[in-house]
């Protein structure tokens, strides 16, 4: 199953970090992020889904966003997810 956000995106200029950081506009991340056409794939991706069946998918901006990341740091699945909940910084 697949839910749309309705909501859009923060972009990085606003998105605030912990103890008052803000993302940099030159950060690799941020600007990755503005290269890619969101809404355009987001649905491509969605179309593959049921509508009314199955567990709700994860969005494709989180779904696409962990590949990419998981790719350009060349770390496994389980690392990923290590990193992702906040083990081994």
């Amino acid at each position: 199953m697949y839910r749309k956000e309705e909501s859009t995106p923060i972009p990085a200029s606003s998105f605030e970090l912990p103890f008052e950081g803000k993302l940099l506009s030159d950060n690799r991340w941020v600007i990755m992020a503005d290269l890619i056409p969101w809404t355009e794939f987001e649905s491509e991706y969605s179309s593959g889904f049921s509508t009314e069946m199955g567990a709700p998918a994860k969005s494709f901006r989180m779904a696409l966003g962990a590949l990419i990341i998981k790719e350009k740091l060349g770390i496994s699945d389980l690392r990923f997810n290590e990193l992702k909940n906040g083990a081994g910084f």
